[in-house]
């Protein structure tokens, strides 16, 4: 593909690659949290991955499989004909291409010069757009200009729900319909969960042209044929609107009168046009986005601006702001990787930066996890324990469970791999709780703590108090589990889950004195059966064994990692691809080596920042960051923002560029097939910002402890803190922070230094 960074606000592909298609489908994805859209050709090829998505639409095709949000119906395809010749890349002579995803609009555009194998010469330029304001619209536009000879242009194109996940069929076909020659519309029907999917479509042609209407199994489409003089610009535009039964807006619908709404907003979206649906979409994206929290550098190296927009940009579309029933899935809605389902990525990796930069979207995300606790309770339930214990991988609110059972084949036996991380990875729990604290602590949001937050709390310490087992020792242990570096299963006593138990106890306790009194607490109580818990986790919170640091400052990953082989790991810390350790070893064999897939200890280190020594820190860091291959994806951001802090700053650069490399950059061209790194790419503005910007919430207070790379004259972010707006404004000298809603004074530290901004405040660093 290869990256131009010339314009920092786009991402642009420079020559058509068919061995990957997937690359540029998933990065150049467009959405709006409602729906996203796979940037698949209008033309068809063949390993291409045609997706679109709408969030919170899960569908489980049958019982052996669990639920996925289903790939919903192409409406992007064209068949186009020039002269009776097939447009395809694949065939012909490509003299100009080009393809493009504008950040700053959020369009998409393709440029083709373009001979066809029967001489004749064409300029094609395709423009896509998935409106921010209208959430339900996709626009595309196509202008397409014989150069050679004047042309006769047929165009097939309309709603084809002949769809699948990689197989599975998720749909029943329901009706289908053209009104007045001219709008199609087609309904499809999940079909275990029976949402309707209602799809309208109306295609203009620049030119008047003969049109065939037509209808085949799922499908409904038209033929268009017209002809266009030489040098003339034929403009075809096609505007396409989606509903589905689950929106709140159509709850309480038939589907006939959902089918008549949604023709009606079509015919509205179409009157507008592209253009104008594109002005209205841009302009939003100004005023959420790139004129309100934008995130800029002058940096010597192009890229890394262009990183931080394509960070922010995926960020916005994958969050469902408009429904507190969803979540963001570890895909975003760019593929069907990982099911669409929801894990710690958006607590841990994602959430941070929509506490600091629209709080709104962080309350509907937590209060997802809220509407989740039946799940969460079900899932505890099921395994013998009390409280919430929440799923490792989430889709419905009232699912519980939903990762698979078993993955990939054994190199060694050639069976298939259990995925044993729903069944014991289970600090999702204490994640779900950080997640809830730290947007409490960031917004002050004591509404949400009343009606949602202070629940999930106390019911996540009722899990972790029967979770407990009683050692010899009379201490109490977390066996056989999986911490956040799953290249070790089934060990106890892990120090992430057992610090993390042993503070979300704590937390529940403090928070029990604190609310004697409130009514809603009364509530809280009589619903938990808080009275009867508190004295056990007082009991228990102070009998938790969690590791210790041994003379030398390292805190063992687990009661056994210390003691497992140690070997030469060059190799695979070297490696251009992820995973390659399993070409010498099975899993079973990795589990026996000193070796981590992820930031482990080290991503402990990292939240619980103040209950470590710097010794600690570092001797961790030391210890530890040579034996992580940084084989998820989740990794590279932690050591990052970490690297800084311990003054490794040559190397908090490079896992910088390692990091967003791993969407954008041209190294691994299949990196992306299955859809983005969402988590990663919320890491890629946490190392910017809690990394280089130094900002970091510790417990209630606002630190800032900034160290730019040395490619990096300058750093603008922008970050809200309970209730305030703050503008930062960092270089290697200095930092200015400005309080920009000015209604209460905000309180932080600086290098070590306490300050208020009330106005404006400037300092040296």
């Amino acid at each position: 593909m290869g990256i131009d960074a010339s314009n920092d606000w786009i991402l642009k592909e420079t020559k058509f690659d068919p061995t990957a298609l997937g690359k540029c489908e998933a990065i150049m994805c467009l959405g709006n949290g409602y729906m996203g859209l796979r940037s698949s050709t209008e033309e068809r090829y063949v390993g291409e991955k045609r997706g679109l998505f709408i969030a919170g639409t899960y569908n489980r095709f049958d019982e052996n499989e669990v639920c996925e949000l289903p790939n919903a119906a192409d409406v992007l395809e064209m068949d186009i004909k020039l002269n009776g010749q097939h447009f395809s890349l694949m065939q012909g002579t490509i003299e100009e291409y080009s393809r493009e995803l504008n950040f700053c609009t959020g369009e998409l555009h393709r440029y083709i010069l373009w001979t066809a194998p029967d001489s004749n010469k064409y300029k094609l330029e395709f423009y896509r757009v998935v409106s921010l304001k209208n959430l339900h619209t996709i626009a595309q536009k196509i202008n397409i200009t014989p150069i050679s000879a004047d042309m006769e242009i047929t165009v097939s194109t309309g709603i084809n729900a002949q769809i699948t996940n990689t197989g599975s069929q998720h749909f029943s076909e329901g009706p289908k319909r053209f009104y007045d020659r001219k709008y199609m519309q087609l309904v499809q029907t999940t079909t275990q969960s029976n949402i309707h999917f209602v799809f309208t479509t109306d295609v203009t042609f620049s030119e008047n042209a003969d049109t065939h209407i037509a209808m085949d199994r799922r499908k409904i489409f038209s033929v268009y044929k017209t002809k266009v003089a030489k040098n003339k610009c034929l403009t075809i535009q096609k505007i396409t609107t989606i509903h589905t039964s689950r929106d709140r807006a159509n709850e309480n619908k038939t589907l006939d009168e959902l089918q008549a709404s949604a023709l009606n907003e079509l015919k509205a979206e179409s009157t507008l046009g592209y253009d104008e649906i594109l002005k209205i979409s841009a302009a939003k994206w100004q005023e959420l986005v790139w004129q309100s929290i934008p995130v800029t550098v002058q940096s010597s190296n192009p890229t890394d601006q262009l990183a931080l927009r394509f960070a922010q940009y995926h960020l916005q579309i994958m969050a469902p702001a408009h429904d507190n029933r969803m979540n963001i899935g570890a895909k975003g809605f760019s593929g069907e990787g990982y099911k669409g389902h929801v894990f710690w990525d958006t607590e841990i990796f994602m959430l941070p930066y929509f506490i600091y930069s629209q709080p709104s979207v962080a309350r509907n995300l937590e209060e997802y996890r809220y509407l989740s606790l039946p799940g969460a309770r079900e899932k505890a339930k099921g395994n013998g324990y009390k409280g919430a214990q929440f799923p490792w991988e989430s889709a419905w609110l009232t699912d519980g469970e939903v990762t698979p059972l078993y993955g990939a084949a054994d190199i060694v036996t050639g069976l298939p791999i259990p995925i044993l991380t729903g069944l014991i990875e289970i600090h999702i729990s204490c994640d779900v709780c950080y997640g809830v604290w730290q947007y409490y602590m960031a917004t002050g949001d004591e509404d949400f703590m009343e009606r949602y937050g202070y629940e999930i709390i106390f019911d996540t310490a009722i899990f972790w108090a029967s979770r407990l087992e009683e050692g010899n020792d009379g201490l109490l242990h977390i066996n056989n589990v999986i911490g956040p570096d799953e290249y070790k299963d089934g060990i106890d006593d892990d120090a992430f889950t057992n610090y993390f138990a042993r503070w979300n106890l704590h937390l529940a306790i403090s928070y029990y004195d604190k609310l004697q009194g409130n009514l809603f607490f009364e509530k809280l109580d009589n619903k938990l059966k808080l009275s009867a818990q508190y004295d056990a986790w007082k009991e228990k919170a102070e009998k938790i064994y969690v590791p210790v640091s041994r003379e030398d400052g390292v805190i063992p990953q687990n009661k056994t990692f210390l003691n497992l082989k140690e070997m030469d790991l060059t190799k695979y810390k070297n490696q251009t691809r992820v995973g390659t350790i399993y070409n010498d070893f099975n899993h079973d064999q990795i589990n026996e080596i000193q070796v981590c897939k992820q930031a482990d200890v080290l991503l402990l280190i990292l939240l619980m920042e103040d209950a470590f020594t710097s010794q600690e820190k570092r001797a961790n860091w030391d210890y530890y960051e040579p034996r992580t291959l940084h084989d998820s994806s989740l990794s590279l951001s932690t050591h990052s923002v970490l690297a800084n802090d311990m003054g490794d700053y040559s190397l908090a650069y490079d896992l910088f560029v390692r990091a967003c490399n791993i969407d954008m950059g041209s190294a691994n061209m299949h990196s992306s097939d299955d859809g983005i790194h969402a988590a990663s790419i919320g890491g890629i503005w946490q190392i910017a910002v809690l990394g280089f910007g130094g900002l970091r919430l510790v417990g209630d207070k606002l630190r800032l402890a900034p160290h730019l790379p040395d490619a990096w004259e300058s750093l603008t972010f922008y970050a809200w803190l309970r209730g305030q707006k703050l503008k930062f404004d960092v270089t290697k000298t200095s930092a200015n922070i400005e309080n920009l809603t000015k209604t209460e004074a905000v309180t932080l530290e600086i290098n070590g230094i306490e300050y208020i901004v009330e106005d404006m405040l400037e300092t040296p660093i």
